[in-house]
């Protein structure tokens, strides 16, 4: 099996590396091949809604997307990893999911070499973990509707400084658990 870890967080080392880096050492210790890429340290341009995608059958921009696009395919499960800004997942983070309409033909179905499981893992400053549940329901219907079998998504709340997901040894067992039964 491979997993696919994508980081959607501006701060190297932070809070949602230490989240996602858990999942993907849980699904490691059961075999799992895992690769992880922090998206803010790649080249990714915003979708120009130009459709071709729809004609063409892939994205014309010439960027780091397409080494993504060929990740996402070869995997068998994705985590994707962002702190919530403004209510929402980063601008890194957004730029990706905007471009993942490659994946999408005109009739609305998907081009994704399929089963494909997906996890979400998501950091947050407001210490409450339902602060943002709307949202995270969202997210999770987006990739549903995309057709990537939803296994989870997880919060680690109160995470405002780099080193505050260390405080806490259950989210990162949680999430370690997750990735095992990926």
């Amino acid at each position: 099996m491979k997993v696919l870890g994508l980081i959607g967080s501006p701060r190297v080392g932070g809070n949602t590396t230490k989240l996602v880096n858990a999942i993907l050492e849980g699904a490691a210790e059961n075999g799992a091949e895992t690769k992880v890429y922090n998206l803010s340290g790649l080249d990714i341009n915003p979708c120009k809604g130009c459709m071709t995608c729809k004609i063409e059958s892939k994205c014309v921009i010439d960027d780091d997307m397409q080494m993504l696009y060929d990740e996402i395919q070869a995997a068998d499960a994705v985590v994707i990893g962002s702190p919530i800004y403004m209510w929402e997942i980063t601008a890194q983070t957004k730029l990706f999911v905007d471009r993942l309409i490659a994946f999408i033909k005109p009739d609305f179905s998907t081009r994704l070499n399929l089963p494909k499981k997906l996890v979400l893992a998501f950091t947050q400053g407001n210490p409450d973990p339902n602060t943002f549940k709307q949202y995270f329901d969202y997210m999770e219907g987006l990739f549903s509707f995309m057709q990537f079998d939803v296994q989870s998504s997880i919060v680690a709340a109160g995470t405002s400084n780099p080193e505050d997901v260390l405080q806490q040894p259950e989210t990162l067992s949680k999430a370690k658990e997750i990735g095992k039964e990926l």
